[in-house]
This record gives C-alpha cells, structure tokens and sequence, in this order.
C-alpha cells in the first residue's frame, strides 16, 4: 500500500526563499552587533537609509553578509512582513 504522504507536491517561491536567506542574514547581523556591544536596530537601520557599511560590524563576516542584501529587495521584505500581506 503506497504511502500517500510522499506523494504530496511541495512548491516553494524563489521569494520566499529569497526572504528567508534575507531573514538569517539580518539575525547574524543583529547578533553580531549585540556581541559587540551595539544598538542593532540603530545600526542596521541607519545602515538601511545610508547605505554606509561602517554601521555594521566586521564581527562574524556580518558586515559583508549584509552588503550581499539588496537594499530595495530588503526594504520590500520588511515593510512586506510588518503589513502581513
């Protein structure tokens, strides 16, 4: 007797996918700031509207991982899930 539930399709979206690799960004971002010792909202926002990348930290990468997150893309993202649409 075949198992149906490994007949089940999954679809994913490349966004959502996209987002979530956006989301795990941001949260080692924010992490890193906090270790060392930083607002990370004030950073990652100031980041966000300036685009300087002196308001993220080396530590942990996250200053490169962040600059590999379009700043349009992101915004989308974020305004996107604080709405909930």
């Amino acid at each position: 007797m075949a198992n149906l539930e490994h007949d089940k399709t999954i679809t994913f979206s490349i966004a959502d996918e996209r987002e979530l690799e956006m989301k795990r960004t941001l949260q080692t971002v924010y992490r890193a700031l906090i270790e060392k010792g930083y607002n990370p909202i004030n950073q990652i926002v100031g980041y966000i509207l300036s685009e300087d990348p002196t308001y993220i930290t080396n530590h942990n990468n996250a200053r490169g991982l962040i600059r590999k997150i379009d700043r349009d893309e992101l915004l989308n993202a974020l305004v996107k899930n604080y709405l909930e649409v």
